[in-house]
């Protein structure tokens, strides 16, 4: 079982940025020349998460609205207390939308819908430098 892997760098403003990963992904896909198989998209952290979704203005607020009413920045948190920190709340929303997508691969193309997109999140509360490891398993 061959596996290509590639590997994505950016700098992210933080506070629930998201970043539309697609075109790199396919980058990737095509360097691999593997037309049938799984790719793997994976952000090492513990305060970002890889999904799928609409990647357009509308959807990216009312993902972050809506993640805001599940888990406010602003919160007792004991993750905070214990380590003078200030973004547990960044731990757990990365830990509810998980750090990996699988998509499925055919005729060398992503197995997407029409309008999903593959997207990198970055919950900490301050801007970093995220790599994305994108793995194609044929």
């Amino acid at each position: 079982m061959p596996v290509h892997s590639g590997r994505l760098e950016f700098t992210t403003e933080g506070d629930g940025d998201v970043i539309d990963l697609t075109a790199g992904v396919e980058s990737v896909v095509r360097a691999s020349g593997v037309d049938a198989g799984t790719v793997t998209v994976f952000v090492p952290g513990a305060t970002a998460a890889v999904t799928t979704m609409e990647h357009e203005p509308g959807g990216v607020h009312d993902l972050r609205a809506t993640l805001e009413r599940l888990v406010p920045a602003q919160g007792e948190y004991e993750h905070n207390r214990l380590n003078h920190d200030t973004n547990s709340h960044a731990h757990i929303r990365a830990a509810i939308i998980g750090p990996s997508e699988t998509i499925p691969l055919d005729g060398g193309q992503l197995q997407l819908g029409v309008w999903q997109q593959i997207v990198l999140v970055d919950f900490d509360d301050r801007s970093r430098k995220r790599t994305v490891v994108v793995s194609v398993v044929s």
